[in-house]
């Protein structure tokens, strides 16, 4: 009697594992309860994505005081970018993947060596994409089908967002590793740090408040590079202070070619998955561009508000693949497998509900951040129509970084090749064009492919091939 007693009061309530969560947990998520382990992992991961998300809504609200051009210059800019956020997505996994396994088989030694090559890495590739960026970004505009107007308007906001992309770049890298090493609040609070500073500059540079010069949509850009390159900034010193679970210290600062090597060979493969995902994007945006500025503002917007659902979700997906990277270096992939359909699960609830109140409420949705009476329709229509997928989302999302969790990068390559390339991209331009259902084809597309993509991820990962993934 007094064992179950003293076993019952040693039980942790909601609150305070919703504190130890925020605060940063030390516990040893290879053991114990996985629904703990599951709930330690996400909440600071959903949080700091909510205010990505958040991030991303405010700034198209702002910028769509400026009128289409403005909205649609930032529409073509984040669908090159995206090309950008494959590579530093591909590197990511890979690292998370590679630091979470030592941190499973208790080898914080190995965790720093393999984090000291991956920001090696990403600083190399930075240099390697900023510099044409900068240069090429108004052509960059133009290849993209934009008029001369919004070439005009948007050739500094694109050069500063490209030229500036190595620091997206290591923002992500980073926090991958803090990811790997189980420290999620770590990285909640630092994306928090840079995105507050972020949401603050946003409307003083671009409506010139206070002290602040008013740069228009540009000041939109200058915002998110600033408050993004103080993020990094602290991010290296943390790295070098130490966390509860990983430091770097100084005489581990040098390069081990045989790691980096394995680092960049699930790397490239990663990048490779996200590059076919993310020009799916750019070939989406170039046929609703065919439709006009009117139609690519609402895609624009209403793709933003869909970030604002999607990305707390990549919070709950990044823990399942911090979940397997542990358990598999402790040896359990049974424990493994679990954790992937509970928060596959958890996933589907959370986008499934937040599908339901967008097909709801489209259209005050899109009125908060334009009255445009051309645009609105069209943003509305996108909301809905994408929204019917969000369950498709839910576990595509959590399945396929299982996959990139244990270092198999190359099932996803070849599921989102199939989903995005064969499938998403031909569909979209055959019911746009031909059979004349205009920008709505496009967003139908998507809904197909995204659904496509869930079942084909959720049949391979049962098959299993995954746990025997060395990396």
């Amino acid at each position: 009697m007094d064992v179950s007693v003293s076993a019952a009061e040693s039980q942790p309530t909601l609150w305070t594992s919703l504190a130890e969560a925020i605060r940063g947990s030390h516990q040893d998520y290879t053991s114990g309860s996985l629904n703990r382990a599951i709930f330690l992992l996400a909440v600071p991961m959903v949080l700091e994505m909510v205010l990505e998300s958040l991030f991303a809504v405010v700034d198209v609200f702002w910028v769509g005081r400026l009128g289409a051009n403005a909205v649609a210059t930032v529409g073509l800019t984040e669908s090159m970018l995206s090309l950008v956020f494959a590579v530093a997505m591909g590197l990511s996994l890979s690292t998370t993947a590679m630091v979470a396994r030592r941190i499973g088989e208790k080898d914080s030694t190995g965790a720093a060596v393999a984090a000291v090559q991956a920001i090696a890495l990403g600083l190399m590739v930075s240099i390697v994409i900023g510099a044409p960026c900068l240069a090429l970004a108004p052509r960059l505009l133009r290849w993209m089908g934009s008029s001369s107007e919004i070439v005009a308007v948007g050739s500094g906001y694109a050069s500063i967002c490209l030229g500036g992309s190595g620091v997206v770049l290591m923002l992500f890298l980073n926090n991958a590793i803090f990811r790997g090493a189980g420290d999620a609040a770590i990285a909640m609070r630092l994306l928090w740090v840079s995105n507050i500073i972020n949401l603050f500059l946003d409307p003083c540079l671009i409506f010139g408040l206070g002290p602040f010069p008013r740069l228009g949509v540009t000041g939109a850009a200058w915002a998110t590079l600033t408050g993004r390159s103080i993020g990094v900034a602290y991010q290296f010193y943390r790295l070098l202070r130490g966390t509860g679970r990983i430091r770097i210290f100084a005489n581990q600062i040098r390069l081990h070619l045989d790691v980096m090597w394995r680092l960049l060979r699930v790397s490239l493969t990663g990048i490779l998955q996200f590059a076919i995902a993310h020009t799916s994007w750019i070939g989406l945006v170039r046929i609703v561009s065919i439709f006009g500025a009117a139609a690519l503002a609402g895609y624009t917007i209403a793709i933003r508000v869909v970030i604002f659902a999607i990305l707390p979700s990549w919070g709950l997906s990044n823990a399942a693949a911090t979940l397997v990277g542990q358990n598999l270096g402790a040896k359990q992939p049974e424990r493994t497998a679990a954790a992937v359909w509970r928060t596959g699960l958890c996933n589907m609830l959370f986008l499934g509900s937040l599908g339901v109140f967008f097909v709801l409420f489209a259209q005050p949705v899109i009125r908060l951040f334009t009255h445009d009476p051309a645009v609105v329709p069209l943003g509305v229509s996108c909301l809905r129509i994408v929204s019917y997928g969000n369950i498709g989302y839910a576990y595509a999302m959590v399945m396929l970084q299982a996959f990139n969790g244990a270092g198999d990068t190359v099932t996803p390559t070849i599921v989102n090749f199939f989903g995005f390339w064969l499938l998403e991209i031909p569909l979209a331009y055959w019911l746009a064009i031909p059979l004349n259902l205009r920008s709505n084809g496009a967003f139908y597309a998507i809904v197909i492919a995204e659904a496509s993509i869930a079942v084909a991820s959720a049949i391979l990962f049962r098959r299993g091939r995954w746990k025997g993934q060395r990396i």
